[in-house]
């Protein structure tokens, strides 16, 4: 028998450019970059000192007034997830109990969850004076922080930090009672969780899934971690706009961010019940896994390559039918030749022509958010039939081989791929196309 068809019926986005997925999308045609200083630290002793930041975002806004105590216990992970949560259900025309408990119309006990998340940083202050009362004779005293260290956190401390956090405050938000996990499988977590939610879709266990993820690199243990690994650009400190530059000639690293994409998708026939709007639908999807060290991606794209060529053969489509790609595309110098090697293998000939629209050069690599970003983009270049300039690639890298778009094109946009590889070696492709 086969399996259910799911159709995109909302986009929520949160992004240092725009809240929500029309503000996004305006401001990722206007050629907008939100990587500045950054402002959530002193970032001065750092080599990098700019990334993607979200300003001017108030989680309040985003969750019922009976819910507001509870933001006290959210990282920034989970404010974001609950923002993008918020803005892609009520662009999906869905009722939850979190958009109007009195006026509720989804179904809970069919409608899915599954957040990506990356790896949450504490607040240094916070955790600091805790440590600093576990110190004894000027060394780190596990004892003593038995004993004294951990009453300088509060009772609810750890609750702000675990991954799963986000969808628990999500399906405790929305009342939605379905299936619903965590996936931490850093940068590739958004495609990993929009393909965990269409599985359980097309096979009968629900009928409605939220599906994306949500980071925030921006603290500085990650900054620090980043720069150690010599991942970001140390030489666009004065002109962060121009910082990252995916598959350009004069790549030299990529800069932090933080925001979250998050996708409602649906069963069909249950959206055409309710005469919802269709973005596209979700047609396939592929993951795999290799890794040849921890700090890089594979040299020859080999494994991205199966992931792409499994979500093909599983929307049943060829190559040829690809009319966009939204890569990862960070901007390190080795990790974009080894994605586009990847598209190369599995695209054969197509991967140079097919146009190629990398987007974190305006929003900064957002982990565990990215992919879902880089989705909800598609779904809505795809709509609106037009597909914005990619900043800061005058220049194409020719060692890379692909068709980036340096100039808006518009026209009918039957078909996007989105890829997406995490360094644990974890690879995974999405395909949505249009409705026929």
């Amino acid at each position: 028998m086969d399996s259910r068809r799911v159709v995109i019926t909302g986009l929520g986005a949160v992004s240092s450019i725009g809240i929500g997925a029309p503000a996004f999308f305006d401001a990722l045609a206007a050629g907008t970059v939100g990587i500045r200083r950054i402002q959530a630290f002193d970032p001065s002793g750092f080599p990098c000192q700019i990334a993607g930041e979200v300003l001017n975002f108030a989680t309040r806004d985003y969750v019922p007034k009976s819910y507001r105590k509870q933001t006290k216990v959210m990282s920034r992970d989970i404010e974001l997830a609950i923002g993008a949560a918020d803005t892609a259900i009520r662009d999906s025309g869905l009722v939850t109990k979190g958009v109007d408990e009195t006026k509720e119309t989804a179904d809970s006990t069919r409608f899915a969850v599954h957040i990506g998340a990356g790896l949450i940083c504490a607040d240094l202050t916070e955790l600091g004076q805790a440590v600093q009362h576990a110190v004894e004779d000027g060394k780190f005293s596990l004892a003593r922080w038995g004993r004294e260290g951990m009453n300088y956190l509060t009772p609810l401390w750890l609750l702000k930090y675990l991954p799963n956090m986000l969808s628990a405050h999500v399906t405790i938000i929305h009342d939605t009672q379905g299936p619903s996990n965590t996936i931490t499988c850093a940068d590739a977590s958004s495609h990993l969780s929009i393909g965990e939610s269409l599985r359980i879709i097309q096979r009968g266990a629900a009928d409605i899934g939220l599906a994306g993820g949500a980071e925030s690199k921006l603290n500085p243990m990650g900054l620090l971690r980043q720069c150690m690994l010599k991942r970001m650009t140390f030489s666009h400190n004065d002109d962060p706009a121009s910082a990252v530059r995916p598959f350009d000639r004069a790549r030299d690293g990529t800069a932090i961010g933080e925001g979250g994409g998050l996708v409602v998708l649906e069963e069909l026939g249950h959206a055409t019940k309710r005469n919802a709007k269709i973005y596209a639908e979700a047609a396939g999807f592929g993951a795999s896994f290799s890794v040849s060290n921890l700090t890089d991606p594979e040299p020859d794209g080999r494994a991205l390559a199966e992931s792409i060529s499994a979500a093909l053969a599983d929307a049943k489509m060829t190559a040829d039918e690809i009319d966009l790609v939204v890569p990862h595309g960070t901007g390190i110098a080795s990790h974009d030749l080894a994605e586009a090697r990847g598209l190369h293998a599995a695209l054969g000939r197509r991967a140079g022509e097919v146009p190629v629209w990398p987007i974190l050069a305006q929003v900064g690599n957002t982990g565990a958010g990215s992919g879902g970003l880089a989705v909800v983009a598609a779904a809505t270049a795809m709509s609106r039939g037009v597909v914005p300039a990619a900043v800061n690639c005058p220049k194409p890298d020719p060692a890379c081989g692909l068709s980036i778009v340096t100039a808006p094109r518009t026209g009918n946009f039957r078909a996007a791929l989105m890829t997406s590889y995490a360094l644990g070696g974890q690879n995974a492709a999405v395909v949505i196309k249009k409705m026929v």
